[in-house]
């Protein structure tokens, strides 16, 4: 199975529109970020994509993406959706509608977002979206068994995944203990951490730190990154040893 790292910055992408901050301006490409999202490949499953961000179409472009079988949906913030009406590229070349993959709260959410899609009389050339309903049970894409992990993010739930060895959360704050122990005895796992400072939804890097040490994953990549915390090249100088900073095109290979 291959991850590649669509995007890891926060709502805002990095850099920031207006911006003159050293981050922002930076000219290394690992501090330009898109908004988060992934890509799962190289399974009997296809090609998975997590989330549809605002930068949807340039992320699929970039990453050359000609086939698409599902999206799941961690939650319904726009920069985790925003991008989903260039689904319909695939629909048009794959001339099916594409599986989605979301909690009823979520799924309400792109109804009204995108309610043009399911309307009754539909505008041809449309997004064609095939909801499916994400609950706490494990599901199945294709014969890749995929399990929910259920984190909050402030006080919205936000469901994070575990695909074999590899767990994937974004956009959370805080973790039950019954659903750290789905993650525990994953090879690889990334976790959102938006800055040092302290912040009312997300980790911040010392929380992050002090969740994977607690977990016992051998290897853990940061994500969700905001230009408030700091540099790739400083920052990831200082992180302990099976800790990085993820950044735009990385892939990891299980």
């Amino acid at each position: 199975m291959k991850v590649t790292f669509l995007g890891t910055g926060t709502s805002q992408g990095v850099p920031v529109i207006a911006c003159g901050c050293q981050v922002c301006v930076s000219s290394n490409s690992k501090d330009k970020r898109l908004r988060s999202s992934i890509l799962i490949s190289d399974t009997p499953a296809g090609n998975i994509v997590v989330d549809t961000t605002p930068d949807f179409r340039y992320q699929m472009l970039r990453a050359g993406v000609k086939h698409l079988e599902a999206v799941l949906i961690t939650h319904s913030h726009k920069d985790h959706i925003a991008g989903m009406d260039d689904i319909r590229a695939f629909n048009y070349f794959q001339q099916r509608a594409i599986d989605i993959y979301a909690t009823e709260f979520s799924q309400q959410v792109i109804r009204n977002e995108f309610s043009y899609a399911f309307a009754e009389q539909k505008y041809p050339g449309i997004p064609e979206l095939n909801l499916r309903t994400l609950t706490n049970a494990s599901f199945n894409v294709n014969g890749l068994d995929i399990a929910p992990i259920n984190v909050m993010h402030h006080r919205m739930p936000v469901m994070g995944f575990r695909f074999n060895d590899f767990t994937y959360i974004t956009d959370a704050n805080f973790i039950a203990e019954e659903e750290k122990k789905k993650i525990i005895g994953s090879k690889v796992l990334v976790l959102n951490t938006l800055r040092k400072e302290k912040h009312i939804s997300h980790f911040t890097l010392g929380e992050g730190i002090e969740l994977a040490r607690e977990l016992g994953v051998p290897q853990v990549y940061f994500t969700h990154i905001s230009h408030q915390l700091g540099l790739h090249e400083e920052v990831s100088a200082e992180l302990p040893h099976g800790m990085a900073l993820a950044y735009d095109g990385l892939e990891v290979i299980l």
